[in-house]
């Protein structure tokens, strides 16, 4: 298990709504540090809070933010892209590239970037990555291909980094009450609750968090025929 208290965090993506979330919640959990990163990096009232320059799809970026952040103790890959309609025919191959770019490569290079820093403290560190209920439904195209590669990436990390004592929190949701869903009108987790669901788990020592049930559902239909998950593929 891993304590917010006294700990130095990274986020990715931390100018988004459930970025955000994630910094201001570190802070309230008496988190010593936060690091929060995005390509254009803004202020922040608390000077606990160091806003870094971070483009997870360019290496140099990455050797730059490992290099700035050292003392790094929790890692949370947060960032990441999506397209404006589903699909994989139908995007352009620098659509699929972006989306592979900033979802898969990003999370797993800094991840590898950090381990070796996270694994010599002995203990007590977590690499945190946001998945989707879409890395078990493809229904959204690259999207989905992208999270669940991420997905399989989060669990081999997990095994490997296990006997350094590095936990690594999987996070799987549905749809989140952020600007990316804003069109969107299915129910929607609030950031606030997410992020309080993943560091109850964190400090809890789990190594999943299912945060709503739309995720919960759909793993539980994974062991089903694959017709029960995609009824469009049941003969008529």
């Amino acid at each position: 298990m891993t304590s917010i208290e006294g700990s130095v965090v990274l986020v990715t993506g931390a100018n988004g709504g459930i970025g955000t979330a994630f910094v201001e919640a570190a802070l309230a959990r008496g988190a010593a540090k936060v690091y929060a990163t995005a390509r254009t990096p803004r202020e922040w009232s608390d000077d606990r809070v160091v806003p870094l320059a971070l483009d997870v799809t360019d290496a140099a970026s990455i050797a730059a933010v490992v290099e700035a952040a050292p003392d790094v103790t929790i890692l949370i890959n947060n960032a990441g892209a999506n397209t404006p309609t589903p699909g994989i025919l139908s995007h352009t191959d620098d659509e699929i590239r972006a989306n592979v770019e900033t979802n898969f490569f990003g999370p797993l290079f800094l991840a590898r970037a950090y381990a070796p820093l996270l694994s010599a403290q002995g203990g007590g560190t977590a690499i945190i990555d946001i998945h989707s209920a879409l890395s078990w439904f493809a229904v959204a195209g690259i999207y989905s291909a992208t999270k669940a590669a991420l997905w399989s990436a989060t669990n081999s990390l997990r095994l490997e980094l296990q006997p350094a004592g590095v936990q690594v929190v999987g996070v799987h949701v549905g749809y989140v009450d952020t600007a990316m869903a804003a069109g969107v009108t299915d129910a929607k987790t609030s950031p606030v609750d997410l992020v309080s669901d993943v560091f109850d788990a964190t400090e809890a020592g789990e190594h999943e968090v299912l945060a709503d049930e739309t995720s919960r559902q759909v793993r539980s239909g994974l062991s089903a025929p694959l017709e029960a998950l995609y009824p469009q593929l049941a003969r008529g």
